[in-house]
This record gives structure tokens, C-alpha cells and sequence, in this order.
């Protein structure tokens, strides 16, 4: 599964996008998991960002279809 990286989490891979092996079934819980390992550095990014699945805003527990569009956006700050 290929996850669009944002911000913060495209400098910390290095890369637009990460590819992520998932078992079918896998929900956005198991991704950021999964994230975090492959990536020890997006390990604590991870956890406060949003996911999006097929352009909608997912929760933890938001089953990831199979070919689904997802993407990490970390918080921002302004000023």
C-alpha cells in the first residue's frame, strides 16, 4: 500500500511516499503501527497525525480497502 506522505513526515522518510505492507483487512490502527516501525524517526509523528482514506478523514479503527488512496498529515503550526 502506498501512503502520500505530508510536511514534517516527507522530511523525516525522505520521500513523497512509503510503501507499506499490510494483510488484508488491516485497518488505519494497524498502518500507523506498522508506520512506526519501518520508520523509527515518524514513530512519534505518527501517532498525532491524521490519516486519510480515499479523501476522507479516518479513525483508528477505519479498515483500509484494498487499492485505497491514504495519506499521513502531521499537525501544522502557523504564525
Amino acid at each position: 500500500m502506498r501512503v502520500w506522505l505530508f510536511a514534517r513526515a516527507r522530511d523525516l522518510v525522505g520521500a513523497a511516499a512509503a510503501e507499506i505492507d499490510l494483510p488484508p483487512g488491516a485497518t488505519v490502527g494497524d498502518l500507523r503501527r506498522r508506520l512506526g516501525q519501518r520508520y523509527p524517526a515518524l514513530a512519534g509523528l505518527v501517532e498525532v497525525s491524521a490519516v486519510a482514506v480515499n479523501n476522507d478523514y479516518a479513525d483508528d479503527a477505519t479498515p483500509l480497502p484494498p487499492e485505497a488512496e491514504v495519506a499521513l498529515l502531521p499537525p501544522v503550526s502557523g504564525g
